[in-house]
């Protein structure tokens, strides 16, 4: 079996991926801290074809070089845009048509492998702080919440990782 060296991996351009469709999911970082789980989410978001990206709050915004070293230039491919609060992005998003994501642990959260979507419907994922997670008040105007199931003894996972998961079972269930 031999490895694939990168320019046989047949990858878009910057610019031709700015003019692909996209799966219509925005990312929405609420007060993420740490610049590298900023770049890999960049990375994950390019990889997966997201729409978009909102960084908001205490969120680093590129150009940063922490972000670039774990982002690998994914923000010169992904469309992003920065919000000083999350709700004013969360009811621009809304009035757009998207509905609303909390990735957190809720009383009413549904499982991740539960959660059904629709392609004729666009969706905004919430990723929150490493260590609060989604502010509760962003919380509330949320229109869900979902959890990924975890069975350690760990209560969360790296924002990175768990933006990872949950992108990829978004992607399944909405891929081009």
């Amino acid at each position: 079996m031999r490895k694939v060296p990168n320019e046989e991996l047949d990858r878009l351009s910057v610019q031709d991926f700015k003019k692909s469709k996209k799966i219509p999911v925005i990312v929405v970082l609420d007060n993420v801290r740490s610049q590298n789980n900023i770049g890999s989410v960049f990375r994950t978001a390019d990889a997966f074809r997201l729409e978009s990206i909102f960084l908001c709050g205490i969120t680093s915004k590129p150009p940063h070089r922490e972000i670039h070293k774990t982002a690998l230039g994914a923000t010169e491919s992904v469309h992003w845009e920065y919000r000083a609060e999350t709700s004013e992005a969360i009811e621009e998003l809304r009035a757009r048509g998207y509905q609303i994501i909390a990735v957190e642990q809720t009383e009413n959260s549904v499982s991740l492998e539960q959660l059904r979507l629709t392609m004729d419907q666009k969706y905004a994922l919430i990723f929150g702080h490493e260590i609060r997670g989604v502010d509760q008040r962003v919380v509330d105007i949320c229109d869900q919440c979902v959890e990924i199931p975890q069975y350690g003894t760990k209560h969360s996972l790296n924002i990175s990782v768990a933006a990872g998961i949950v992108i990829w079972d978004v992607f399944k269930q909405m891929s081009l």
